[in-house]
C-alpha cells in the first residue's frame, strides 16, 4: 500500500471575521481531508518553520496577510526558493499579489469596476458623487473608505486605488476548484454582504466568471470570483480571491458540501501527482 501524502494545513482558527466563522469551515474541511491525507494544522506564522516536513502546504482560512506580513513574506520567499509545493500555487496574479490586477484588468477592457491609482486619471472613471478608496494591499475591507467627489483627490496618496461607488443590485460569488465551477452564492441584500443564499448562474454569468479564472491561469487550487450586478444588468468584477478565499460552505446543503470536498480532494491528488513527476 502506498504511503499517504502529508499536508500542512494553514489556518488561523482564532481569526474573527465579520459574519463568518472561519474555524468551523476549516474544522469541517480538515476532518474530511484526513480521509485521504495525513494532515496537521498550523498558524500562518509557523508555516515557514514547518513546511519542509510535509509533501504540500495548503493555505486556507489564514486571515488577512497584513496581520502577519513579515512571516508571510518570509514563507513565500523560502517556498519559492526551495520549490515547496503550495496550494494554491504562489503564481496567482490576483489578490495573492495585491490589487494591481484591478488596474491591469481595467486597462485591458475586462468587465471590472473601473479602477485608477492617480488623481490625474480620475477622468477615466464614470462620473459619480462618491468614490471608493482602498489600499493596494488591503483585505476584508480593511482601510476601505467611501468619500465624496469633492474630497477624493485629497485621499489619493500612497498605495491606494480609487473606484466609483457602484449602486449595485447585489453581490454574487462564483467558486471554482482548478478550472471547474462548483457553486455560486449571492447576497440579495446589498447591505448584508455575508447573508448569502444559493444562486443559479446563467450561461452568461458563468462565461463572465470563467474569463477571470482563465486569465489567472492557475493550474490547481481554489478561487472565488466576486462580482456585483451593475445598474445596467451586467456583472462587474469586485475581487478575484486566489490566496485563501472563504468558501461559505455552511450555506450549502450536505450534498453540496460533499461535492465540494470531493472536488478539493481530487484537485489535491492531481496537484501532488503533477508535482512528483
Amino acid at each position: 500500500m502506498s504511503p499517504r501524502s502529508t499536508l500542512l494545513y494553514v489556518t488561523d482558527l482564532a481569526y474573527q471575521a465579520r459574519g463568518r466563522r472561519y474555524c468551523d469551515e476549516d474544522i469541517l474541511l480538515t476532518s474530511r481531508l484526513r480521509e485521504d491525507f495525513d494532515l496537521a494544522l498550523c498558524h500562518p506564522r509557523d508555516t515557514a518553520a514547518l513546511a519542509d516536513r510535509f509533501d504540500a502546504v495548503v493555505i486556507r482560512n489564514s486571515g488577512p496577510v497584513l496581520a502577519y506580513q513579515e512571516a508571510y513574506d518570509a514563507f513565500r520567499e523560502k517556498a519559492l526558493r526551495d520549490g515547496t509545493r503550495v496550494y494554491n500555487p504562489l503564481s496567482g496574479k490576483a489578490d495573492m499579489a495585491g490589487k494591481q490586477y484591478l488596474l491591469d484588468l481595467t486597462a485591458a477592457g475586462y468587465p471590472v469596476i473601473p479602477t485608477v491609482d492617480r488623481a490625474e486619471d480620475l477622468h477615466r472613471l464614470p462620473a459619480t458623487d462618491r468614490y471608493v478608496v482602498k489600499p493596494r494591499l488591503g483585505a476584508d475591507s480593511i482601510g476601505l473608505r467611501i468619500v465624496s467627489a469633492d474630497e477624493v483627490r485629497g485621499h489619493i496618496e500612497g498605495q491606494v486605488l480609487v473606484q466609483p461607488r457602484v449602486d449595485f443590485a447585489y453581490e454574487v460569488s462564483f467558486y471554482f476548484v482548478d478550472h471547474h465551477f462548483q457553486y455560486a452564492l449571492y447576497a440579495p441584500h446589498a447591505d448584508r454582504r455575508w447573508a448569502l443564499e444559493p444562486y443559479r448562474p446563467t450561461p452568461d454569468d458563468l462565461e463572465f466568471a470563467r474569463r477571470f479564472i482563465d486569465w489567472n491561469a492557475l493550474g490547481h487550487g481554489i478561487q472565488r470570483v466576486d462580482a456585483c450586478r451593475a445598474p445596467d444588468g451586467g456583472l462587474l468584477l469586485v475581487e478575484l480571491e486566489d490566496l485563501n478565499p472563504y468558501l461559505s460552505l455552511e450555506v450549502l446543503d450536505d450534498e453540496g458540501r460533499d461535492d465540494f470536498v470531493g472536488a478539493m480532494k481530487a484537485s489535491l491528488h492531481r496537484f501532488l501527482a503533477a508535482a512528483s513527476r
